[in-house]
């Protein structure tokens, strides 16, 4: 049976709404690079990131993989 938030212990509570905060702030800058940068810079499709970025729930992993593996290096 699943819990209530109110049944959580506080520190997992906390915990929770952590990893929240940081995944919800590395897809914003995700988002906001895979915006700014052309499709010869993205490996792979800038759709399917954007819809994966938006869409399903990582933990923030993700954004760092995108941010790592789907970027090209220009230069």
């Amino acid at each position: 049976m699943a819990k209530r938030w109110s049944d959580l212990d506080p520190r997992a509570r906390k915990a929770i709404l952590v990893v929240g905060a940081i995944d919800g702030a590395l897809k914003t800058v995700a988002l906001i690079d895979l915006k700014r940068r052309t499709a010869a810079e993205v490996r792979g499709s800038r759709k399917a990131w954007a819809a994966a970025l938006t869409f399903v729930n990582s933990a923030g992993v993700l954004p760092v993989v995108y941010l790592v593996r789907g970027r090209r290096t220009t230069g």
